[in-house]
């Protein structure tokens, strides 16, 4: 069976999960959300902590979600997410992306928010996703990019910290700037130009508290994460240049007028009947 090759790159530090939690459909699924009818059966892959598959169980309450995860650890997070808000309808699985343990034609939607940036071959998981699917169905990805994050000042080192994260993530076998790819992975795993409906959105940080909330997990996780790790071991940087890297987001998040955007490119593939 195939296996995900590549390493992910950030982890479940503290400060990625301070990131992750904050995560809600809303915020990060929208372009999802109108399609989603009560009935549902839906699968979320890389489901982290759980917070946007509650919301999705939520919004499909005579339906069901199966949450998934290549890490077992983050599934005890996720099920006390569920636990916490009284969901009933949601169970969860560790996954590989690019070996789904479901028959063909199985969910309504099948989800996957940030995942295929981290992942060894995004067209063989997107093919998996499609062949979990039921026809009539839909594939649903977001993913971030990372050279089309933009920020405002510009602030000494943050161009250093940008230019290491994409060196990192790219030595662990993942893709940081698959937000613009992902129309073009979906072709390639066999969906067709009229069975997707591309489009983007963006995360936007520029209120005092939002600034001093983004820059701290940014500078905590350059020095603590499993990234930072990742980053000395590779020989991508040494523990100097990750210090110096946080001290740069600190500095950016002390500024007035400081403004951070995150672009996401997004899919949603409907599978043909």
């Amino acid at each position: 069976m195939p296996k995900e090759t590549a390493v992910y790159t950030h982890g479940h530090h503290e400060s990625v999960l301070r990131s992750h939690t904050w995560r809600t459909a809303a915020n990060s699924a929208a372009y999802l959300l109108g399609s989603l009818k009560p009935h549902m059966k839906i699968l979320d892959i890389g489901c982290g902590p759980g917070t946007i598959t509650a919301d999705l169980a939520e919004l499909v309450p005579d339906g069901r979600v199966t949450a998934v995860d290549r890490a077992p650890g983050i599934l005890a997070r996720a099920r006390a997410t569920a636990a916490e808000r009284g969901l009933a309808n949601v169970e969860f699985a560790v996954a590989d992306v690019h070996a789904l343990d479901y028959p063909d034609d199985t969910f309504c939607v099948v989800h996957a928010h940030q995942v295929l940036q981290h992942v060894g071959d995004p067209v063989r998981a997107l093919r998996e996703m499609y062949r979990v699917t039921r026809p009539g169905g839909l594939v649903a990805v977001r993913d971030a990019d990372y050279a089309a994050m933009t920020w405002y000042p510009q602030t000494p080192g943050m161009d250093d910290w940008l230019d290491l994260y994409r060196r990192v993530a790219r030595a662990n076998g993942g893709e940081p700037d698959a937000g613009r790819r992902l129309k073009s992975w979906a072709l390639q795993a066999g969906f067709t130009d009229t069975d997707i409906t591309a489009s983007s959105s963006t995360w936007c940080y520029a209120t005092a508290e939002e600034r001093a909330w983004w820059s701290g997990l940014w500078a905590d996780r350059t020095v603590d994460s499993s990234y930072a790790e990742r980053a000395t071991e590779g020989g991508h940087a040494t523990a100097g240049q990750l210090h110096a890297a946080a001290a740069a987001w600190r500095e950016w998040g002390r500024q007035r007028d400081a403004w951070f955007s995150v672009l996401h490119g997004e899919i949603l593939c409907r599978k043909p009947v």
